[in-house]
């Protein structure tokens, strides 16, 4: 039996997909929406292209855990296509590929697909406890998402 779990969250965000985009793409920053997370890039440039690597650390105080990535896939087409970034977490404790998409839903709106495919630890123990890790882990994808949405808003409404 697989250990591997998809978990994908969607959110509608009032805001051009472009700068959606960028919001979410942006590593460095994603600390101002991603619940109890900060990252950072240590290999190519602002790490918005295939082969960059990022370093996260997910925790509260002195408990949480180092997540490395890379990122895998890079699409980011001309036009109003959609936008996908999959990063391969490299890691000790995470393993698997996260996947941040952005579509266009009007020249003002757009969806955010963040998806999760997690190759879960500890074998048969691991399978069992998702069902019971699986409610909280949806419950801060989406609280991260409803943050991204509203930072995102108050950006493009200001103009910014």
């Amino acid at each position: 039996m697989s250990s591997r779990r998809e978990l994908t969250v969607p959110v509608d965000v009032e805001a051009p997909a472009e700068a959606v985009w960028r919001a979410v793409t942006d590593w460095e920053a994603q600390g101002e929406w991603m619940l109890g997370t900060r990252v950072h890039v240590i290999s190519g440039g602002d790490g918005r292209e295939q082969g960059a690597r990022l370093r996260a650390v997910t925790g509260v105080g002195p408990l949480g855990f180092t997540d490395t990535m890379e990122i895998v896939e890079w699409t980011e087409p001309p036009g109003n296509g959609p936008r996908r970034c999959v990063v391969r977490h490299t890691g000790k404790v995470v393993r698997g590929d996260g996947v941040f998409e952005v579509i266009e839903l009007s020249p003002t709106r757009s969806r955010v697909l963040w998806s999760e495919l997690l190759d879960l630890p500890l074998g048969s123990l691991g399978r069992w406890g998702w069902p019971l890790v699986r409610p909280a882990f949806r419950a801060g994808v989406a609280h991260s998402l409803q943050r991204l949405a509203r930072l995102c808003e108050a950006r493009y409404r200001a103009g910014a």
